[in-house]
């Protein structure tokens, strides 16, 4: 028989120990401060392949994250599966920048397109209960994940399928936040750090040869059509990107751009309302 102190040691071996050590928590439904005290607890044979399956699957490169079934982002926990992507801590800039958005207007009406696993949608309206909060994203699969997690966190969420603007018909909000796919189809970090494990439709519009800022244009371009007056659009972006989107906000009729930093000191969200 294995024990739990043993099933670490052993995937330490193979992965990384602090992963090594979620994992055998995962697999035996325990806490750190379990593992610890009770580590001659022994393990059951079907525990041991199921731990040895995922040490292999992360062994293999697959995130963490999709292992584990959630991730952080903001103070929660969010459900997530390979029909999603991780969440960043890039995109906590986007998440911090729409809360000062509310903090002025906490009744808003919000517009999150390509919502993903909604941790964007979700973590908004728990913080401002009296917003309205609408999620669009293209994959029936991610907006059951989703909603899953609006759910989990008891945030009431209209959830609407389609590409973009197109589900909203003409109306407007006070506040849209994206974070759109923005790596160029070619890029050679679309081969790394586990992406080949997530969607790569959120990650990437596919354009060969592309800049990878079609979806931010579409993002930006029907943005003055769904934005009430004063309304802000806030976009994440990749880290050379910022010029190029700060013109297709100017184009897009926006005014009051701005770029912001994130924690590494990247240009990684840019936004404009409109007048």
């Amino acid at each position: 028989m294995t024990s739990l102190g043993d099933a670490w040691r052993l995937a330490s071996e193979r992965i990384d120990r602090l992963d090594a050590r979620l994992l055998v928590q995962q697999v035996a439904t325990c806490t750190h401060a379990d593992l610890l005290a009770h580590a001659a607890r022994c393990l059951s044979v079907e525990q041991v392949a199921r731990l040895d399956k995922l040490v292999r699957r992360r062994a293999a490169g697959e995130p963490l994250a999709y292992l584990l079934g959630s991730a952080p982002f903001h103070d929660r926990e969010f459900l997530v599966s390979p029909a999603v992507l991780i969440p960043r801590p890039e995109t906590e800039l986007l998440a911090e920048l729409a809360i000062e958005c509310l903090r002025l207007l906490p009744a808003a009406k919000v517009l999150d397109l390509g919502t993903g696993s909604g941790v964007l949608a979700v973590t908004l309206k728990c913080l401002f209960p009296e917003a309205t909060v609408s999620a669009v994203d293209v994959s029936q699969a991610a907006l059951d994940v989703a909603r899953s997690n609006a759910r989990r966190h008891a945030a009431e969420i209209r959830f609407l399928q389609g590409d973009w603007y197109a589900p909203l018909g003409e109306e407007c909000f006070d506040l849209i936040v994206a974070n759109p796919p923005y790596v160029a189809d070619a890029d050679p970090h679309l081969g790394r750090d586990g992406l080949p494990f997530e969607p790569q439709v959120a990650l990437t519009d596919g354009i060969r040869g592309g800049d990878g800022l079609n979806c931010i244009r579409a993002v930006v371009s029907g943005a003055s059509r769904h934005l009430l007056p004063g309304g802000w659009l806030l976009v994440e972006h990749g880290y050379n990107q910022a010029t190029a989107v700060r013109h297709l906000l100017r184009e897009g009729d926006l005014s009051g751009l701005v770029t912001w930093h994130d924690l590494s000191h990247l240009e990684r969200v840019s936004g404009g309302c409109l007048r």
